[in-house]
């Protein structure tokens, strides 16, 4: 805007300016013109006096030499009465010149080398026909005129300057406000809920900035409110929870009872980073920065092992592959785990008892690729399935699971696709980038998927 507006006022004041400055650039040459021949016409007129009454050659060289150079002025006097035609100073014009002057009884200019010459009929005592030549060099009828010129050049460039100035100024006053408001978009957009516009400049930016702060104020109230409704909701859980747990404590001992006491702690623990979290207005998945994160194998192994009792009991095969060996992910520890639960309960969920399933982790230079998949029945709209609190369909279903794990992979510039697994069912691919960027089409290539092995011994139980 701050550039278009001054190219306009460059335009608009250069046409002004060269409409202006031209016709009075060509006024001025005009009167130089005219003051020069002017002086000419006094001249020859000083002259035609002494011509009404002498002819004498002597006198009248006296009366030009008073009033002009000879090099300037020239008087032909024609023959009559015994009298031979006399010329005094230089002739230029050209005697065709000359006598169409004398004969037509009118003064007239004709261009000569180096300038201009005028021609003065003056009627003699003896009723002939006189003509006095004045010569007006170049130098005289343009004299002034290149300065003029030069000073008209200088004070529209100086017009066209200021213009450009004011312009400038003008568009900085209108551009800063909305150079502001990009900037608190950008801010409120990166989650800085305090970015406010200051409410100046043109009133309709002073208007949308004023919208903007109203915007943003109403986000800010908002993203309060759902933090206290998460925070209340999540406090309403105790209860059950408190029931839960003291349930438990008769179960007496046994794998079951101790799983079914570690998932009631889990999800104590849960809702208390949930209510904490709220509180303090933190997000629950965030790029981990330097030198954080966790073991993602030591994860799926430990998350594999709580949902390997279940599958045993429903007669689901299963297995695990790549969590043999350290993979370091910049992923928090509870957030990958809530991820792979989110995971893993949509295929206890959605898939019939006795349906197998598998997880792999595929570690490369740049990424790791966690890849769950299944033999079940598969997601006929993958798309409306990764769209947040849309869910399948059936009952249970909210859609918050697979959101859970797009913003965790998100968060380390990384997505999730669904598509077809080696099962025969869904398979849901977490692609967690490990320096940040956006994974490229190159990138997915360069992880090579393994083959499916064949199902843990142990698993077929």
């Amino acid at each position: 805007m701050r550039w278009a507006l001054v190219k306009v006022s460059l335009a608009v004041t250069t046409m002004v300016v060269l409409a202006f400055a031209a016709p009075l650039g060509l006024v001025i040459r005009e009167m130089a013109r005219d003051r020069a021949f002017s002086n000419a016409e006094r001249e020859a007129a000083a002259v035609a006096p002494a011509l009404s009454i002498t002819t004498d050659r002597d006198q009248l060289e006296r009366v030009v030499a008073s009033v002009g150079s000879d090099a300037g002025m020239a008087v032909h006097i024609p023959a009559g009465d015994g009298q031979k035609a006399l010329h005094l100073g230089p002739r230029r014009a050209a005697d065709a010149d000359v006598t169409a002057v004398r004969r037509l009884g009118r003064a007239s200019t004709t261009g000569v080398s180096g300038g201009s010459t005028l021609l003065q009929p003056v009627a003699l005592s003896t009723g002939e026909i006189a003509v006095v030549e004045v010569y007006v060099p170049e130098s005289e009828v343009t004299n002034g005129v290149g300065t003029a010129w030069a000073v008209l050049a200088a004070v529209g460039v100086a017009l066209v300057l200021g213009s450009v100035a004011v312009a400038d100024r003008l568009g900085v006053r209108m551009v800063r406000p909305a150079q502001r408001l990009v900037e608190g978009a950008h801010e409120l957009g990166e989650g800085k809920l305090g970015a406010r516009v200051p409410e100046e400049g043109p009133t309709e930016l002073r208007l949308a900035a004023v919208a903007f702060n109203s915007m943003a104020d109403q986000v800010v109230q908002l993203l309060a409110n759902e933090r206290e409704l998460a925070a209340d909701l999540s406090h309403r859980l105790r209860t059950p929870l408190t029931v839960l747990r003291l349930n438990t404590a008769s179960l007496g001992d046994g794998p079951a009872a101790d799983q079914t006491r570690t998932a009631v702690e889990q999800l104590e623990r849960e809702v208390d980073t949930i209510i904490r979290t709220a509180r303090e207005a933190k997000p629950q998945t965030a790029a981990a920065g330097p030198g954080a994160g966790c073991d993602a194998a030591e994860v799926v192994r430990e998350r594999m092992a709580f949902w390997s009792a279940l599958a045993e009991d429903e007669g689901r095969k299963w297995r695990m592959a790549g969590a043999d060996r350290p993979v370091r992910i910049p992923v928090a520890r509870a957030d990958l785990a809530a991820a792979l639960d989110a995971l893993l309960g949509n295929v206890f969920r959605h898939t019939p008892e006795g349906t197998a399933f598998a997880v792999d982790v595929h570690n490369g230079e740049d990424a790791v690729i966690v890849l769950v998949s299944d033999a079940g029945p598969g997601i006929p709209d993958p798309q409306a399935a990764m769209a947040r609190g849309r869910g399948s369909g059936s009952d249970g279903s909210t859609g918050l699971g697979l959101d859970i794990v797009r913003r965790l992979a998100e968060s380390t510039g990384g997505d999730v696709r669904i598509g077809s697994s080696v099962l025969g069912g869904t398979e849901v691919r977490v692609w967690i980038q490990l320096d940040g960027r956006a994974p490229a089409s190159r990138g997915h290539r360069q992880i090579r998927r393994r083959r499916p092995r064949r199902f843990l011994a142990n698993a077929r139980r």
